[in-house]
């Protein structure tokens, strides 16, 4: 299967290469911003149960047992199958498979209007909608809880890091640098004001 992607104004042709070979660099993103200044951060919603994760309990927190990110589940139903959001504007970074312990995982790049980054990561993904090069908007459906192939059961995991470069890792680790609590960074980001011109 080829797919034809969106990187920033060039077209590359992937050919079912490893997906590693299908993320956007850094200099790409940067250009993209640059050029599309319509798709920096206006704020952030939650990835489930859009916008407010009516319906979704977080069942296992940012930092418990070393948690990284957030396990996503629908409160007393099967959720598999459900969409998954995107938390703001942007561009996606990687969409593909990472392993038996992951599954299908899709990481957006968002700028803020203070030049920050932050990387959200949706993993565990039954379907993904999206492509690496893809513009997204806040609250684009991208795809749909899944169980990481029958690995576990149904649940989003979901990340936010401040480090570019952070690979997708274990998921658990003592040491949280370059990660951010989803919850508490979602609430103080609701709404951002644009930089001015």
């Amino acid at each position: 299967m080829i797919a034809l992607n969106f990187f920033v104004g060039r077209y590359s042709a992937i050919q079912g290469e490893s997906d590693s070979q299908n993320e956007l660099d850094l200099e790409d993103a940067k250009k993209f911003f640059l050029e599309h200044p319509e798709y920096l951060s206006d704020g952030f919603d939650f990835p489930v149960g859009k916008p407010n994760a009516k319906g979704y309990i977080d069942k296992q927190p940012f930092g418990k047992n070393f948690h990284l990110g957030e396990d996503w589940n629908a409160a007393g139903r099967n959720d598999y199958g459900d969409p998954v959001y995107s938390v703001s504007h942007g561009i996606v970074k990687f969409a593909g498979k990472e392993g038996p312990g992951w599954g299908n995982v899709i990481i957006i790049t968002h700028q803020l209007p203070n030049g920050k980054w932050v990387n959200s990561l949706y993993a565990h993904l039954s379907k993904m909608n999206v492509v690496s090069g893809d513009k997204i908007r806040r609250g684009n459906k991208i795809g749909r809880i899944g169980d990481a192939d029958g690995r576990y059961g149904p649940h989003l995991h979901f990340e936010l890091r401040e480090d570019f470069f952070l690979p997708t890792g274990p998921g658990y680790d003592r040491n949280p640098k370059g990660y951010l609590n989803p919850k508490e960074f979602i609430r103080a980001h609701r709404k951002l004001k644009k930089r001015s011109s």
